[in-house]
């Protein structure tokens, strides 16, 4: 009995051993990859204990980064790169940064913990808006930025189609009705969250092979870091097909999504039906065999939808019928749901809705994510989730627009109220940004957030930090250009459709499409200024010369809103020489920002393109699908002339001359026309236009105009310092 007490000890020790050399080793690859000069520099050590902490001292010439698993000791490294190496490791792998020639030492050692348990990322949206074309290469890199800021609980949807493929197959579905139920690639969250079915289909096989392999290759290499990530369930959603294997089956048609026809409406299985916990079941056990599991699972039931019955008594059987069928097909199952629905419809989702909804069935078997809370804390109009377990989640972005939005003043405030006010069931913070932007330091702020050092609670103080970050050093200038951005320019959350002008279809005021939101909260005088200081940085960092192009982007659409006013007021006085001269300014403005976004990668339709046809392989035919994809999410969103119209607008280069500067062309030659025959231009013109706008909104997409570089043409600083002199003088007159 001592011997075999001992073995099992022993046993123990080694899986310990076992354990901490493999997180260790998780560590060094990540130095290995984005920090290479100091490989040999840094020594990793595990920390004993469950509690997320990280700790950074100098010993023996070398920084020494410990950790209680591999995340942990990620933050670490991230903390020591930002805050003694001045440098910003970003999101995107072309995002590259200078190492001091010398490490610097930490001069005490410095000990951090995590303030919550649970760091979320990603939204079903960002899989569209941004991801949909990465290959292993840009998953790789932004998984080493996720463990670098700390996040350990991933949305990873990827490849489920090729789940699905197999469940509904082999539930006796053809091939075709199953790729045609599909949507194209860069709209499936919008078909996984039972928005729509059918559009842009059907998909490849190549792509569900694809997919399948990339899925199995994040979800390894998050597991390798310590995240769990949160995998997709069946939330009712079927092809409408099933109707015919099940007559008998409770499925019913979902009422249209956001303008779209009724032959893409969804198809929804009653929870109550039998059928829908083997279905769970079914898809649970593939998915496993497949992904692996760590049991926590994203299900929304009614995203941006009505449910079948308001009724109290009805939410709360349909959720607690959900997560039992969750239960059986997994018995460790944590059902994680996006509050958005409280939000959104937030006149019908009231108290004694949302209560039965939510606590029907345990508390520590679900996580929420109160989705967008910049705007709106749910947790503060729901007597704090009624004690069910939440997530603070910073939204920050719509659609993938490129505006200067953001406010870590309020996300500060926000945040530490919660701590101090939000309940023991506050449990992490997140981030459920739609698509990547503009504004990148206010994700990473986000997550600062989840750890107990001072510098976020000091803005000043973070502000200095962050500018040394982005130029790489000290620099007074930088400095107090990001002091003045942080204090005027980045003042106010991001809302749904906020784009330049220049990025919305145009019109006259009254004939405006729906998502159209081109104002600002800052003069656009202020914003010279901070451009001006910036410029005179001295820097070649990469994460600089982004913000130098992204400012003076920023800079000239505000003026182009401007000088459209005036263009309005000259047409009201019918001044056709004004109209002229104002007319021939808006669309050198057009060409300028597309010269300035041309030079970083980040801003290039090019690249969008050029990715989403690789996944065509050989195939012509594919890559030409792939591309129209592609170009249609980001433009007309669907068919043409429908809600979304614009919604995901960004200003790209390419996108920018020959999509955005077309259309206005074309409405300044309707304009003309109009007044040529003596007459406003008045509803019927307007009319006439609007076809011709939409006509070739489609052409654009679909017959894949123009070619574009995938690569960054042009020197940021040099550019931008030109076109900054060019327009001093207009925008200080504004």
């Amino acid at each position: 009995m001592k011997k075999l007490f001992a073995s099992l000890i022993l046993l123990c020790v080694m899986l310990v051993a076992k354990g901490a050399e493999s997180d260790v080793n998780v560590a060094k690859g990540l130095v290995h990859r984005i920090a290479p000069q100091y490989e040999n520099l840094i020594d990793f050590r595990q920390i004993s204990g469950s509690a997320d902490v990280f700790r950074l001292e100098s010993k023996g010439g070398k920084t020494v980064i410990s950790g209680n698993n591999a995340n942990s000791m990620a933050v670490g490294l991230n903390h020591f790169l930002k805050y003694y190496c001045h440098a910003d490791v970003g999101w995107i792998k072309s995002d590259t940064y200078t190492l001091p020639a010398q490490m610097p030492k930490v001069s005490k050692p410095v000990t951090i913990k995590a303030r919550v348990k649970d760091r979320f990322f990603l939204n079903y949206c960002t899989f569209g808006y941004t991801m949909p074309w990465w290959k292993w290469d840009e998953w790789e890199h932004f998984i080493d930025w996720m463990a670098l800021n700390g996040i350990n609980l991933p949305l990873a949807i990827t490849g489920q189609e090729s789940i699905w493929y197999k469940v509904w197959t082999e539930m006796g579905l053809s091939d075709k009705e199953v790729r045609a139920y599909f949507t194209g690639p860069s709209h499936l969250p919008w078909h996984r969250m039972l928005n729509i079915d059918y559009w842009g289909g059907p998909l490849p096989m190549s792509w569900l092979d694809g997919q399948l392999a990339l899925q199995q290759k994040i979800t390894a290499r998050e597991r390798q870091f310590n995240m769990r990530p949160v995998l997709p369930a069946f939330a009712g959603h079927v092809p409408r097909e099933l109707s015919r294997i099940f007559p008998k089956a409770k499925i019913t048609r979902i009422e249209a999504w956001s303008g779209y026809p009724d032959e893409y409406a969804c198809s929804f299985l009653d929870p109550m039906d039998s059928l829908f916990t083997v279905v769970q079941k079914k898809f649970i056990e593939t998915e496993t065999k497949l992904y692996g599991t760590d049991h926590v699972y994203g299900i929304d039931l009614f995203n941006e939808l009505m449910p079948p019955s308001w009724e109290p008594e009805y939410l709360g059987r349909v959720s607690r019928q959900v997560y039992e069928a969750l239960e059986k097909a997994d018995k460790d199952a944590v059902w994680l749901q996006m509050t958005w629905l409280f939000w959104n419809e937030r006149k019908y989702w009231t108290n004694d809705r949302v209560k039965p909804y939510i606590t029907s069935f345990p508390a520590d078997r679900q996580l929420l994510l109160d989705y967008y809370c910049e705007r709106q804390e749910v947790w503060q109009r729901t007597d704090k989730y009624f004690g069910v377990p939440y997530i603070w989640c910073y939204l920050g972005n719509f659609g993938g627009n490129t505006m200067l939005v953001g406010d870590v003043k309020n996300v500060n405030k926000l945040l530490e109220n919660t701590f101090k006010n939000g309940g023991k069931n506050f449990t992490g913070i997140g981030s459920t940004l739609e698509g990547f932007d503009c504004n990148p330091f206010m994700y990473s702020y986000v997550f600062e957030k989840a750890w107990d050092f001072k510098t976020h609670r000091d803005i000043p103080a973070w502000t200095r930090a962050l500018a040394d970050q982005r130029t790489g050093k000290a620099d007074q200038n930088a400095r107090q250009a990001w002091q003045l951005l942080i204090d005027s320019i980045y003042v106010a959350p991001s809302v749904p459709g906020q784009c330049p002008l220049i990025n919305i279809r145009p019109t006259f005021g009254k004939y405006r499409t729906y998502y159209a939101n081109p104002r600002i909260k800052y003069t656009n005088r202020t914003l010279l200024q901070a451009t001006e200081l910036m410029l005179q940085a001295d820097s070649k960092e990469r994460a600089y010369e982004f913000d130098v192009a992204n400012l003076t982007r920023q800079l000239l659409s505000n003026h182009f809103l401007t000088v459209f006013r005036k263009y309005e007021q000259a047409y009201n006085r019918r001044d056709r020489a004004r109209m002229s001269i104002l007319q021939k300014d808006m669309m050198g403005i057009i060409n300028d920002v597309d010269r300035i976004v041309a030079t970083q990668e980040f801003f290039l339709v090019g690249k969008w393109i050029k990715d989403a046809r690789s996944w065509g392989g050989d195939s012509l035919r594919e890559a030409r699908y792939y591309e129209q994809n592609a170009r249609n999410l980001i433009t007309t969103w669907s068919d043409k002339d429908q809600l979304l119209n614009d919604y995901a607008s960004r200003t790209w280069a390419g996108l920018t001359k020959t999509f955005y500067g077309e259309r206005w062309r074309m409405f300044f030659d309707h304009v003309n026309k109009a007044l040529d025959e003596g007459k406003a231009f008045d509803e019927d013109h307007f009319a006439v236009y609007r076809d011709a706008v939409t006509t070739f909104e489609r052409y654009w997409w679909q017959q894949c105009l123009g070619n574009f570089s995938d690569k960054p043409i042009g020197d940021s600083k040099q550019i931008a310092k030109e076109l900054v002199a060019k327009y001093h003088d207009s925008i200080m007159a504004e």
